[in-house]
């Protein structure tokens, strides 16, 4: 019996399935909790709450017993359906407790050796690695909010490692994640995707990952199959679009489905760019964290960018379903040419799109073609901008 969906055959929700899952998953976590509790987690009126609760109450699910908790049946529907079969109630109750903060010395002390190997970011492709803390804190906010157990979770490019810290964390609270629980990831760069892959058969964290270039149609196999998106996309208005509407068109058609977003600082005129993009593509932002990542080298801002919660909406579309064919990474939209010389032999050198060298990094790591040393001046700056 799927007492979720007779809930919502029966009461007319217009928040969508995902509150009913997750009054089950609050009864199951907090047996006895009260009705204006359940109503302000689930930030819905109490109205709805109520109704929610007596229909799962006459399904059997739930009893009004000292506050709601569920019978039998319904933890084992929690457990066996919902994903939550062997999850560790004391953990998660440290989770809950401790915020983002939560286990990250230890959880670092054990896996920052991960962390510190990972692939040498692509400049090109706008890679910007934030710290270990940042991989593990994005992961941690997730779970904290109850759309990651049991849910199939796309990771929209990974040079971050969030799939890696989110199942280090899945693997703690549920010693068997992955009967219920799938992490995939797709992205371009497949110096990242053997890494992941490597560490995920090391550690047994099950997670899958695929070669894949968004500005390409998503495989169909992948459309409308998951529950919840994790993405850090290019910080252009273009990348911004194109990320997001590969990620609803992954997305189940579904109110109330999560997309977690990491994206930089920007100016006032910048943000509303933003907004509106957002409100053409049907997403609603539910929760919007200020320096909450961290980026390892990163000045600007500090190095630090915003976390953006987005849900999706009964107007959500993607806005990009074809190939993407119109400049997307900032080197595209913003080309620089820079012109370096060496500092030994005084060679000169032209980084930048279309250059023998795109970034200062490959410069360094082959080094002067005329006496091998790897430091260089910066002497020539200049900006063609193809975006407003």
């Amino acid at each position: 019996m799927n007492y979720v969906d007779i809930a919502c055959r029966n009461v007319q929700l217009e928040e969508g399935r995902q509150v009913v899952e997750q009054l089950l998953i609050e009864s199951y976590l907090k047996p006895g909790i009260s009705t204006k509790e359940l109503s302000r987690s689930l930030k819905i009126p109490v109205p709805i709450t109520v109704a929610i609760r007596n229909e799962l109450a006459k399904a059997g699910a739930l009893i009004s017993s000292r506050g709601t908790r569920c019978t039998l049946h319904g933890k084992r529907f929690v457990e066996f359906e919902l994903g939550y079969q062997s999850f560790k109630k004391e953990l998660w109750n440290e989770i809950k407790n401790s915020g983002h903060s939560f286990k990250l010395e230890e959880l670092l002390e054990r896996y920052q050796d991960i962390y510190n190997l990972r692939p040498q970011i692509n400049a090109a492709i706008d890679q910007s690695k934030c710290t270990s803390q940042t991989s593990f804190k994005r992961a941690i906010h997730a779970l904290q909010s109850n759309f990651v157990i049991g849910k199939k979770i796309l990771c929209l490019g990974d040079d971050d490692l969030v799939s890696v810290s989110l199942a280090i964390i899945l693997k703690e609270l549920l010693p068997n994640r992955n009967v219920h629980t799938k992490i995939q990831v797709i992205d371009m760069d497949n110096n990242v995707l053997e890494y992941i892959g490597d560490i995920s058969q090391q550690y047994n964290l099950g997670i899958d990952c695929l070669q894949g270039d968004l500005r390409e149609p998503l495989p169909t196999e992948m459309m409308g199959k998951f529950d919840c998106i994790f993405t850090d996309p290019p910080y252009t208005l273009t990348g911004l679009s194109l990320f997001l509407s590969r990620g609803i068109e992954a997305l189940k058609n579904e109110i109330g489905l999560k997309i977690y977003l990491s994206y930089s600082h920007k100016h006032p005129n910048f943000m509303l760019n933003i907004q509106e993009e957002l409100t053409n593509l049907g997403l609603s932002a539910t929760e919007i964290i200020p320096n909450f990542n961290e980026y390892e080298g990163a000045q600007i801002l500090g190095g630090s960018g915003q976390l953006i919660t987005l849900s999706t909406t009964n107007k959500t579309t993607s806005l990009h379903t074809d190939k993407f064919e119109v400049p997307l990474y900032t080197g595209e939209i913003k080309q620089t040419l820079r012109k370096y010389i060496c500092k030994r032999c005084s060679r000169i050198y032209h980084v930048g799109l279309e250059q023998n060298f795109t970034t200062i990094e490959q410069l360094k790591e082959e080094g002067c073609s005329a006496c091998q040393h790897n430091t260089f001046n910066l002497i020539k700056r200049q900006v063609k901008k193809f975006e407003k």
